[in-house]
């Protein structure tokens, strides 16, 4: 998410709170929530296979249901977590660059160091209330009409306060500092071995389709934390297991060994399949298209 290294750059780039908002609302608008949804759905229902999974969605809403939770929490979250992501991991990537780290650790640092920020910042209440949104529908099987979504936000404020709100925000934490610093450190590390294999310069432009490559590459391989994701999905899901081996107080710690007990090392990776794809469109929006829209705010 970082700009091509400038020598001499000074001061700090405000712009890329506006472009990181703005990124980030056109990522999530897209493709970002369908998948979103279809990944949320899969870990929350770790029996279900992907086509089945697809089939449930569909059944919540046909088009409509790929996209819920999108208004209005996808969209306070996006504006504002882009927002943080971008102008932390870039003043972050910018400085460690300049005394010396290499893009890729540079990356790695500042994608890990905006991720935190994120987290903690903007993203714990939003994506509790996503995940709160998509797994809600679950009740109408009971025969139980779903409330509306801002009665789920007070219920869960009436009765658990500022914490309930933020559940499982370590867990997002921790997903979101192992995802950026993976997505741009190995996008980074991607851009550099290209340059390399081409015979370029550090500071030499690469192609569209050479960023867009290596923004892929960051994206997919940064999903081996999706054990991390399932967990957060667990915690902060509305369905009510009524399990004995279900964690009371949910953690990171014990509901990570309560989905092994209970799915195995599979359990731990539902829905990796479109969070492939999730991380592959962030990333791309993020690094790549975010390096171009960073560039041209810069000369204007």
């Amino acid at each position: 998410m970082g700009v091509q290294r400038e020598p001499g750059q000074k001061g700090v780039n405000w712009s890329n709170i506006a472009v990181g908002g703005i990124m980030n609302m056109f990522e999530v608008t897209t493709l970002g929530q369908p998948l979103e949804v279809l990944k949320t759905q899969m870990a929350a229902n770790r029996s279900q296979s992907m086509m089945q999974a697809l089939s449930s969605v569909w059944q919540r809403g046909g088009v409509a249901g790929f996209y819920q939770g999108l208004i209005p929490w996808a969209w306070i979250e996006a504006s504002t977590k882009g927002a943080v992501l971008m102008f932390a991991a870039s003043e972050i990537e910018t400085r460690t660059m300049a005394v010396g780290l290499s893009p890729a650790a540079a990356g790695l640092v500042g994608g890990m160091g905006g991720g935190i920020a994120q987290a903690y910042l903007t993203m714990g209440f939003c994506t509790c209330m996503k995940t709160a949104e998509i797994t809600r529908h679950k009740q109408a099987a009971s025969g139980v009409q779903p409330p509306s979504t801002w009665a789920v936000f007070g219920d869960i404020w009436r009765r658990e306060g500022l914490a309930g709100i933020n559940k499982g925000v370590n867990a997002v934490a921790l997903r979101q500092m192992t995802n950026w610093g993976s997505r741009m450190g190995f996008a980074r590390l991607a851009e550099s071995s290209i340059r390399s294999i081409k015979g370029k310069g550090e500071n030499d432009p690469l192609s569209a389709f050479d960023k867009i490559l290596s923004s892929s590459i960051g994206g997919a391989l940064a999903t081996w934390n999706q054990p991390i994701e399932v967990v957060r999905v667990e915690m902060q899901s509305m369905v009510k297991d009524k399990s004995a081996n279900r964690p009371a107080k949910p953690g990171v710690f014990n509901t990570l060994a309560y989905v092994y007990r209970e799915n195995g090392i599979k359990g731990l990776y539902r829905g990796v399949t479109p969070r492939i794809g999730l991380g592959i469109w962030q990333t791309v929006c993020m690094v790549s298209f975010a390096d171009y829209v960073k560039a041209w705010v810069k000369k204007q």
